[in-house]
Order: structure tokens, then sequence, then C-alpha cells
């Protein structure tokens, strides 16, 4: 899996979408039990992909074989989604997208993860986010509890 090249980050296109799907799902199942199962179907999640390449900020890092590696939705200063394909964890390709939405939004950033998913917490925090409010689980789709992260920006 060895690449000679840095992956290019840019925006996504929709001719994306089932690359980005198939990370997603293959990123969520391999982060389990830290993270609960999603709970929209594969086609669904497709959908709101597909949705989120029309209507927000979607970013991909992608590999000098076209494999899309990792990917990011940014919709009105919170970072919606944020996962790395299982394999290329560790690598440097969350914290560039990170970067890339610190330097596209400037005032700051919103995210929410799961309370249970440790690593996540620890990168964002790593990456300059403040732990806020904690939930319960009752605010999102999964019932699991979250914590809401702020980066407060740069300027």
């Amino acid at each position: 899996m060895a690449q000679s090249a840095e992956p290019e980050l840019r925006p996504a296109k929709q001719a994306d979408v089932a690359s980005i799907t198939d990370l997603w799902l293959q990123s969520r199942r391999a982060s389990a039990p830290a993270i609960p199962p999603p709970v929209h179907g594969d086609q669904d999640v497709g959908h709101l992909l597909s949705d989120a390449v029309t209507n927000c900020e979607v970013w991909v890092a992608e590999a000098a074989d076209g494999m899309i590696l990792g990917m990011m939705v940014i919709d009105d200063g919170w970072v919606d989604q944020l996962y790395v394909r299982p394999g290329w964890t560790g690598r440097g390709l969350g914290s560039s997208l990170v970067e890339l939405a610190k330097g596209r939004h400037p005032q700051g950033l919103t995210l929410w993860t799961f309370a249970a998913h440790v690593r996540a917490r620890r990168f964002y925090e790593r990456h300059g986010f403040e732990p806020g409010e904690p939930t319960s689980g009752t605010e999102n789709e999964e019932g699991a509890p979250a914590v809401r992260y702020r980066w407060p920006g740069s300027t």
C-alpha cells in the first residue's frame, strides 16, 4: 500500500460519491465498538453523502492511484464527518484535513464526536479543539453519548 507521493487534498465531486461511501462505511465498521454502527443502510449513506457533496464543503484525500483515503464534510462551520480509510490512519491524513478546515474557517469550527471514541477525542484535542458539553445520546440518531468540541479559531 505504499504510495510515493503525498495524497492530494481536493474538493469532492459527485463522481467520488461511491468511493466516499465505501470509505465511510469501512471506517465506521472498523471503529466499532468505540462508535456505534451506522443507523442508515449502505444505500441511504450514499444518498446522504451525495447530498453533502452537492450542498456542503466536502474534501477528499486522494492517492496518486486515485484511491480516496480520507474524507471530510464541513457544513456551515461544523466538521460534520471526518473519516480515514482503515489501514491509513496514523499517517497524517486526518491532520491534513483538519488543518485544511482550519484554514478555510479561521473564525472557528465545531464538531461532535462519540464520547467512547477516545482515539478521536485525543486527536481533536491535539489539534486545539476544546471539549464542551457532553450529551447522554438522546440528541443523535445512534443514541450514543457524544461530546461537542470547538476550535476557537485563529482570528
